[in-house]
């Protein structure tokens, strides 16, 4: 079981505001902000959802490898709510919702290019 994962973005104040807009449709919020003295002066946020941040967004070289995440969504409607608050935030298309029956019948995602290029996934499960 995964408890966390990050990712590192090259401007933070840019990267905070788009996820806290991308996130929101699936209950993910910003839940905390370490003080700066705790992280040798680097932005370091994270999100979540129910008090527990699980999603780490730190303040460094993301020019490496970006990676792809995947949030897990309740309902369709989440994941649509998802991929048009992302694009508002200055998100780029990586593949519109839709089903993607090559992963399994009822698998609804969509993907999203952040700022830093990294791929960020919502997919529902339920039919």
């Amino acid at each position: 079981m995964i408890d966390h994962i990050g990712v590192n973005v090259s401007e933070p104040k840019r990267s905070r505001a788009f996820y806290e807009a991308a996130l929101a449709p699936i209950g993910y919020a910003l839940r905390i902000e370490v003080p700066t003295e705790h992280t040798g002066g680097i932005a370091v946020l994270g999100y979540g959802e129910a008090g527990k941040p699980d999603f780490w967004v730190t303040e460094g070289d993301p020019h490496g490898v970006r990676i792809h995440v995947a949030f897990r969504a309740k309902t369709r409607a989440q994941v649509d709510a998802f991929y048009s608050a992302a694009i508002a935030a200055g998100g780029t298309d990586n593949g519109k919702p839709g089903v993607r029956p090559h992963y399994h019948e009822h698998y609804y995602g969509a993907f999203v290019r952040d700022p830093d290029g990294h791929n960020i996934e919502v997919v529902c499960h339920a039919p």
